[in-house]
């Protein structure tokens, strides 16, 4: 189990604070800022996870639960007939993304936008989200993380013509969020609304 670099600021500001609290009023004025760097801690995770890599299988790009599973025409990065995975993240679950196949960068899109609870239907359309579209020599997937009424900050650690293995974490959103994949429709769907997934664990789609 590791922590991202980008949680340390938060875990060591809530420390600090417990320690000030601590010093000037005595322990029971500390235990919220510690019960805050102790979350912290817990949401910036992330754990080390066996990716098995394989071709023609699609793993989810984030922990979560699965909202729903539709069909679209993708004019973003497809161009195609395409299906499409929801994930809800609560702000229990790892935060951080995973890639569902290997392949390399081919696009990338920050949409600012509003901040709409991530379980809301028009939170896909209207909230501020980030696209990457990953190519390999078998297909284009496209991949948006959609900030939530909590996630104000979507971090990626990428860069178009970067090469993503399957299963490398490439990003994460901060507290409580929602995370798509576009996949081709021939691409069958081995999820349904409702299930738990794991990012590089679960298999969502088959080529």
């Amino acid at each position: 189990m590791r922590i991202v670099k980008q949680g340390y600021p938060f875990i060591l500001t809530a420390l600090l604070l417990a320690l000030v609290l601590f010093a000037a009023f005595g322990i029971r004025f500390a235990v919220v800022p510690l019960v805050l760097a102790c979350y912290f801690a817990y949401f910036f995770r992330n754990p080390d996870r066996s990716v098995t890599p394989d071709e023609h299988l699609l793993y989810s790009p984030a922990d979560g639960t699965v909202m729903g599973v539709s069909e679209l025409y993708d004019d973003e990065f497809l161009n195609a007939k395409a299906k499409k995975v929801t994930i809800f993240l609560s702000v229990l679950n790892v935060h951080v993304n995973r890639s569902p196949a290997e392949g390399m960068i081919k696009y990338q899109r920050y949409t600012v936008g509003h901040f709409l609870p991530a379980y809301n239907k028009n939170a896909a359309f209207e909230n501020e989200r980030f696209a990457m579209g990953i190519q390999n020599d078998r297909m284009k997937i496209l991949v948006i993380q959609v900030a939530g009424i909590l996630a104000r900050r979507i971090d990626n650690w990428v860069n178009l013509g970067n090469h993503l293995d399957q299963g490398e974490v490439y990003g994460m959103i901060k507290f409580g969020s929602c995370t798509e994949l576009v996949v081709p429709a021939e691409v069958e769907i081995l999820c349904k609304k409702g299930d738990k997934v794991k990012g590089g664990i679960t298999v969502l789609g088959r080529v």
